[in-house]
């Protein structure tokens, strides 16, 4: 077992290829248990140390334990002095993962846990942010502090080893140092935040305009289209962001310019896939169905439109993307619209 600084104990729920990564980043340093939901994934990630359903051919550490019984994660941390658990699951998962986790604090009877979650998007039904949907369903659970980890990150990169900067948001000082704690060093570097609301935003709008920079790509656009549709769709990132309460310059930092240039423009990028695609001709539903993992920019972009809606803020390239995605309009005729808008000032 590797050492494992004192009281600090690492479980990631979710086996994925992002939450794999960070239990393999995690496990080079802390005692870390992985949790699949999968009896037969967690049985042949233990045996073969590798996640070939989600990263294939990436070596995971010998240390890093997996399971798939809640119970035994639970136990894991319980034993700690500072137990922290990431949630590595969809926006879609986010719900029931929390009152899993609830339910465990519970069970196990513990009274300090950090839980940082990586999901990037809002809740497609709800139109309610990450942070909200834990809010709900730790309501009345004692000792649990949270926050959201983010930042310009692809798993396989991450799992290899490649320099990565993140950051992690919350308001617990505590929480912050914890996951600073489990993942800073060799190739990670991990810078702190509590702008919650910000990061969350810049997560969930940088898969739409990731969508709309493929789509220009699969157009034959050219890089001065993609330069101003990163430009702009940064722009559209921040008034929402700042309607929500949040900081400003947070949006010129890692989990906002930083992350939208790399999935904008990214070959890892499944959201820029999606456009790629449908720039191409190819249909959504034909397009999703050969995907294995969930691109959050296709779910969350009309939730995204309608919240732009309702607090009364202008984000036409969201709108341009949900009008490709779900009203069929041809990729070129959206374009088309984007350049006829009447001309701004820079800034607005």
């Amino acid at each position: 077992m590797a050492d494992m600084a004192p009281g600090l104990r690492v479980a990631v729920l979710g086996a994925g290829s992002w939450g794999t990564a960070l239990a393999a980043a995690c496990a080079r340093g802390h005692a870390t248990m992985l949790w699949a939901r999968r009896p037969e994934l967690a049985r042949r990630i233990a045996d073969t140390r590798e996640n070939a359903d989600y990263l294939p051919g990436v070596a995971l550490p010998q240390d890093l334990r997996c399971t798939s019984d809640l119970d035994d994660l639970f136990g894991h941390l319980s034993g700690a002095e500072r137990p922290l658990l990431i949630l590595g699951v969809p926006v879609a998962g986010m719900e029931q993962a929390c009152r899993e986790v609830a339910a465990g604090v519970v069970r196990h009877g513990m009274g300090d846990l950090a839980v940082a979650w990586t999901c990037k998007g809002l809740d497609a039904d709800t139109g309610r942010l990450p942070h909200a949907i834990a809010e709900a369903a730790f309501a009345g659970t004692a000792g649990i502090s949270t926050g959201v980890l983010s930042g310009p990150s692809f798993a396989r990169e991450v799992a290899r080893g490649l320099p990565v900067a993140l950051t992690i948001a919350s308001a617990s000082a505590e929480l912050r140092g914890r996951v600073t704690e489990a993942l800073h060093g060799g190739a990670i570097r991990v810078y702190g935040s509590e702008d919650i609301v910000g990061v969350e935003v810049g997560g969930a709008v940088k898969n739409i305009m990731a969508i709309a920079c493929g789509i220009g790509d699969g157009l034959g656009m050219g890089a001065n289209a993609r330069a101003a549709l990163i430009t702009r769709g940064l722009a559209e990132m921040t008034r929402l962001g700042v309607a929500l309460g949040a900081q400003a310059d947070t949006f010129s930092g890692l989990t906002g310019l930083g992350d939208l240039i790399l999935t904008a423009t990214g070959d890892l990028s499944r959201n820029r896939h999606v456009g790629l695609e449908i720039g191409r001709g190819r249909s959504l539903d034909e397009i999703l169905g050969d995907m294995t993992q969930v691109a959050e920019g296709v779910r969350c972009a009309p939730a995204v439109r309608d919240l732009a809606r309702r607090c009364g803020i202008e984000m036409p390239i969201t709108e341009a993307v949900c009008a490709v995605l779900f009203d069929r309009v041809p990729p070129a005729q959206a374009v088309s619209r984007l350049l006829a808008r009447d001309p701004k000032v820079e800034g607005n």
